[in-house]
């Protein structure tokens, strides 16, 4: 190795010129800041240089990184170093996040009560303790969320499955409060430690239980509902029942409850023979006379015989069985008389 004198800056002052005492050779360096850290002797300084010359992440990115929770692996893959030369700048960052998870792991988890009296490392032992798992087997770690809050992370193994619970870190006095942010977290900071952390349920039973109940429940809902439509659709094709009540006429037993002023006196002068004549007919209008008009009659509401005459003995008013009382002509109702010719 040959060994060169400094002999002056170039013309610009962007480089150092330096001189072989032998052969009088003269060299160039850059006059850099690796330059200037070597001259001081500051050997952290110049390796962080040779760092950010070979990796595209600068020192202060790669423990921003490391503080926010990424791996120096990680930190390394992505700075295209090796992680030997991210390790030096990691180290502080990652006693720090140590710290903060002891710390983390002395305050008290908040439940829906309030903060609980026990640690967080307490709770978190007596839960996985009474759900079969080794309080022993779990790490503790923690990073800055980009909030600027701590965030403190609990692992264990069950099995080949990993498990994570997540707090958030709130530093106070008296040890501070962890706030749970997972379901998990929740479940371990739960006071009922006999439940277990998921619930499993038969599938069997389920499915029995679920046919057991809704099978009838399902033919009842499909007969009501086929009522409802049967109500609700009117049958075209079935003839509608229409029911016609007639209501029955009382017979009039007392002449003289009749108004007689308006009856005219051919209706009243008439004979018994033409009331037989009538009564036979069965609702045969009689024949039309020449002053006035024929109009229909009906039959006679009354069925009793004709009135008795003055030789006969009076006999008691039958009705005929075998006859059905018709309704009353409106010219009769309108003038107060019976199509029989009784008043």
């Amino acid at each position: 190795m040959r060994e060169l004198r400094v002999i002056g800056l170039d013309t610009d002052g962007g480089s150092v010129i330096c001189q072989d005492p032998d052969s009088g050779e003269k060299f160039q360096v850059p006059a850099d800041d690796r330059l200037r850290a070597a001259a001081r002797g500051d050997i952290s300084r110049l390796g962080q240089i040779e760092i950010e010359m070979e990796s595209t992440l600068r020192p202060r990115e790669i423990q921003a990184r490391i503080r926010a929770g990424a791996s120096v692996a990680q930190v390394a893959s992505a700075a295209g170093v090796t992680p030997e030369k991210v390790s030096r700048f990691a180290h502080p960052v990652l006693l720090e996040r140590s710290r903060a998870a002891e710390l983390a792991s002395s305050s008290h988890p908040i439940r829906i009560d309030g903060p609980a009296l026990s640690t967080l490392a307490e709770v978190v032992a007596s839960a996985l303790g009474a759900r079969g798992h080794n309080p022993e087997d779990t790490d503790w770690d923690a990073w800055k969320s980009e909030d600027g809050r701590w965030i403190v992370q609990v692992s264990w193994r069950v099995g080949r499955s990993e498990n994570h619970a997540h707090w958030r870190y709130q530093p106070g006095s008296g040890g501070g409060t962890t706030e749970p942010l997972d379901e998990t977290a929740d479940e371990i900071t739960d006071p009922d430690l006999s439940r277990p952390l998921r619930g499993l349920t038969s599938v069997v039973s389920l499915a029995s239980a679920g046919e057991q109940y809704t099978v009838g429940a399902d033919d009842l809902i499909g007969r009501q509902r086929a009522r409802v439509v049967a109500a609700d659709t009117p049958d075209l094709l079935q003839p509608t029942l229409v029911d016609h009540h007639v209501e029955p006429v009382e017979d009039i037993d007392d002449i003289d409850d009749l108004d007689l002023d308006d009856v005219p006196p051919a209706e009243i002068d008439r004979e018994p023979a033409e009331i037989d004549r009538e009564t036979t007919a069965e609702s045969q209008p009689p024949a039309a006379s020449d002053t006035e008009p024929a109009r229909p009659v009906a039959d006679p509401l009354d069925m009793r015989s004709s009135a008795p005459t003055s030789d006969e003995a009076p006999t008691p008013r039958r009705r005929k069985a075998a006859r059905k009382p018709a309704v009353p002509a409106w010219e009769d109702v309108l003038l107060g008389v019976r199509s029989n010719g009784h008043q």
